[in-house]
C-alpha cells in the first residue's frame, strides 16, 4: 500500500523559509516522478512543483513559486523535499505530496499546513 507522509510545515512570517518533507512506502520510489501540490482554504490542488526519476532528474516548478522553490529527492531515503524560501502570504496552503506528475498523479498524502503571517 502506498504512503506519503508529509511534515515540516508551520507558521512563518513573510520572507521566511520552510523545508517540507514526503516520507513515502510500499512503493519503488526511485521509479516515481514525485510532486508538491497545494491547496489554498475554500480552493482546489494546485500544482507547485515535480521531479523526475532517474539519475539525471529535472524540475519543474509553477510560475509563482519558480526561484523561491527547490524541489528535490533523496533516493535512499525514498523522501522527497521542498525548499521555500521567501515566502509570502500567498503561499498559505495545505501542501501535498503526490506520487507521479501534474496531470499523472495518483496517490496523495494527507499534507501539512504552511501559515505565512505577520
Amino acid at each position: 500500500e502506498v504512503h506519503l507522509v508529509e511534515s515540516g510545515g508551520g507558521m512563518v512570517q513573510p520572507g521566511g523559509s520552510l523545508r517540507l518533507s514526503c516520507a513515502a512506502s510500499g512503493f519503488t520510489f526511485d521509479t516515481y516522478e514525485m510532486s508538491w501540490f497545494r491547496q489554498a482554504p475554500g480552493k482546489g490542488p494546485l500544482w507547485v512543483s515535480s521531479i523526475t526519476a532517474g539519475d539525471d532528474s529535472e524540475e519543474y516548478y509553477e510560475w509563482s513559486v519558480k526561484d523561491r522553490f527547490t524541489i528535490t529527492r533523496d533516493n535512499a531515503k525514498n523522501t522527497l523535499y521542498l525548499q521555500m524560501n521567501n515566502l509570502t502570504p500567498r503561499d498559505t496552503a495545505l501542501y501535498i505530496c503526490a506520487r507521479g506528475g501534474e496531470t499523472t498523479s495518483d496517490a496523495w498524502g494527507q499534507g501539512t499546513q504552511v501559515t505565512v503571517s505577520a
